[in-house]
């Protein structure tokens, strides 16, 4: 029994290094030896597989002594066959193309945050690598912030976090954007910085804008808030200008956080001065007539009426 299976397996291993590759055809192979730049792929057939340089990579990053290990099971495309040695011609890069297309357009429905490496920049934006196929950032994807074209080259070299925009394998497009996680790593750290906040709380700040409603106050740690034209002044204004400028310091009270935004108060400081002191006073002067009163009593205690 155990003959008739080994007899069987040996006819599988020879029909299966008999068959015939055609150009286009997806392989899987290990990889046999490394020399002179070849890389020598055993494909389980009686033709041998190899990969030329130009066909390992075009990510620029790619090295072949690094990134490919004797032993090592890969896929590769069938190019050609080449008659004069009799190899099969293989593309580790085609094969890399569709499988990271295929992972790339999979990427972008999910919103996958990757990390890439920008190699060079280029006219309108710079170019990174993204599962070895090559990607373009353009200069209004590069970040939140508006970026010039010396800050643009200053990004060469740079690891950044990027999501992918649009991943078209047909036309062989891939763009790439740094904007969207750059959003995302400021709403936290703005949202971080929120959570310090609370209500009732007073502190200082300086006046960065003047609006007809209202003006914006930083309060520091890159927080602002708005302090109604109601909250500026006890007195009716027309427009904030008239009780605060751009610049002036301030003191200002929380009176709300939600949804991120910080309501302010430069009112409400003045209002519990105003009670402070009324309260300062009847306590005097309730202290006051409180000894006075006693004072009266002491002396009529010692007066006896018929």
């Amino acid at each position: 029994m155990s003959e008739e299976l080994t007899m069987k397996d040996m006819e599988a291993e020879i029909n299966a290094s008999m068959v015939k590759y055609q150009e286009g055809d997806m392989v899987k192979g290990i990889i046999a030896g490394i020399e002179n730049y070849v890389v020598y792929v055993d494909i389980g057939s009686y033709m041998q597989g190899i990969i030329l340089p130009d066909q390992l990579s075009d990510d620029p990053a790619f090295s072949m002594m690094d990134d490919l290990k004797i032993g090592e099971e890969i896929s590769a495309i069938v190019d050609r066959e080449d008659d004069g040695s009799g190899n099969i011609i293989l593309s580790l890069k085609k094969a890399t193309e569709i499988k990271a297309w295929e992972m790339l357009k999979e990427g972008k429905e999910e919103k996958t945050v990757y990390q890439v490496k920008v190699s060079q920049s280029v006219r309108g934006g710079v170019i990174a690598y993204l599962n070895g196929v090559r990607g373009f950032i353009p200069v209004s994807r590069l970040s939140i912030k508006r970026i010039t074209d010396e800050e643009k080259d200053s990004y060469v070299g740079k690891i950044i976090d990027v999501i992918i925009a649009d991943a078209d394998s047909d036309k062989r497009n891939l763009v790439l954007s740094a904007r969207e996680p750059e959003e995302e790593k400021a709403r936290k750290e703005h949202d971080r910085k929120i959570a310090g906040v609370s209500v009732g709380m007073v502190t200082k700040g300086v006046i960065e804008t003047i609006m007809p409603y209202g003006c914006f106050v930083n309060i520091g740690e890159g927080l602002s808030g708005l302090v109604h034209i109601s909250q500026i002044s006890h007195r009716h204004l027309k427009t904030p200008s008239e009780e605060v400028k751009v610049g002036d310091e301030v003191d200002v009270k929380v009176t709300d956080v939600k949804e991120g935004k910080i309501s302010l108060s430069m009112k409400a400081l003045v209002d519990v001065m105003e009670k402070t002191e009324p309260e300062d006073e009847a306590e005097t002067e309730y202290t006051s007539d409180e000894a006075a009163s006693t004072s009266m009593a002491s002396l009529l205690s010692g007066i006896i009426l018929d």
